[in-house]
């Protein structure tokens, strides 16, 4: 039977209910998965690795300096903690509810998200990854300040980014022959050097060596993607890419962290807290993250895990 991890995100947030949620739907029961659910007590939701207990508060009392670093905390600890099970191969992988950014780092976890933290701790290289059945984006560059992506838009990290999301293509969704999209940085790939220069003087020397099409201005390229005619498009920053992949698809995305030894996925969306404890939130997009979770963990276990890890009972 395939185990999988699933941490709770920030307490205050939605988290909490959508997993119990989906724990709860017909869709999940039938894929017939072990689900190892890390996180506080005192959620609603039953958990297998308790890592203390959660008191809720008021509404008004949910962005306070204690709450908030101690909501970051248990959020952060439960992501820790699955990633070190994922790495020892006693998890096929993982699944994580919204967490909150600012609470990660009041909490001790200086990461930008999820993403940054478990490329650190499993020490490789990564790719953000969100699909639907519509469209798949990845991110050359995540969480940072508009200002600063244009140097950080670089010949590595659009190579590294195109790496990683081939192979993942390749080995997790099995497309033999992926045709990846780039996406240009400036309006209509530039124009000639009308708009800057670094789609014609970067991205598409670089598209060129690696075998990607384009770049492509951004507001044809997504269309042309869902479209059919390309697998996946790779976005120079992350709104550029965020937007397309949720008005395409928002509610049933995925969010895949490609190039890990184990399985990472998480829903399309935040921690809500203006709706958190109202019994309202949807948990489509954390069904879809678990089963594409289970669906991306058989294939890899058809294949045999990717690095030599063995594979204990928890």
């Amino acid at each position: 039977m395939i185990r999988l991890g699933i941490t709770l995100g920030d307490p205050r947030g939605i988290g909490p209910e959508i997993v119990g949620k989906a724990l709860n739907d017909p869709r999940i029961a039938a894929l017939g998965a072990s689900w190892f659910v890390l996180g506080p007590s005192g959620t609603g939701v039953a958990v297998d690795d308790d890592l203390g207990p959660w008191v809720p508060v008021a509404p008004d009392a949910l962005n306070t300096e204690a709450v908030v670093t101690r909501a970051g905390a248990l959020a952060g600890e439960a992501v820790e903690r699955a990633a070190r099970l994922a790495l020892a191969g006693r998890l096929a992988g993982i699944v994580t509810a919204p967490l909150d950014k600012y609470a990660l780092r009041a909490g001790g976890f200086d990461y930008p998200g999820h993403t940054e933290m478990l490329a650190a701790l499993a020490g490789v290289p990564v790719a953000m990854m969100l699909a639907s059945s519509r469209l798949r984006v990845v991110l050359a560059t995540t969480h940072i300040a508009l200002r600063e992506v244009p140097e950080a838009v670089t010949r590595d990290a659009l190579t590294q980014a195109y790496q990683t999301t081939a192979r993942g293509l390749r080995e997790d969704f099995g497309i033999a022959a992926p045709r990846i999209a780039l996406c240009a940085l400036n309006p209509h790939a530039g124009d000639h050097g009308r708009f800057g220069h670094e789609d014609d003087e970067l991205l598409t020397p670089v598209a060129r060596e690696l075998g990607m099409h384009g770049p492509f201005p951004a507001d044809t390229v997504f269309v042309r993607a869902m479209r059919g005619e390309f697998d996946a498009v790779i976005a120079p920053y992350h709104d550029v890419g965020m937007t397309a992949i949720k008005v395409a698809s928002f509610g049933s995305a995925v969010n895949v962290t490609l190039g890990l030894p184990f399985i990472r996925t998480s829903p399309d969306h935040g921690t809500a807290l203006d709706i958190a404890g109202q019994g309202v939130a949807s948990a489509e997009s954390m069904v879809q993250a678990m089963e594409l979770a289970y669906a991306l963990a058989l294939r890899r276990g058809s294949r045999g895990p990717r690095d030599p890890v063995g594979r204990g009972a928890l």
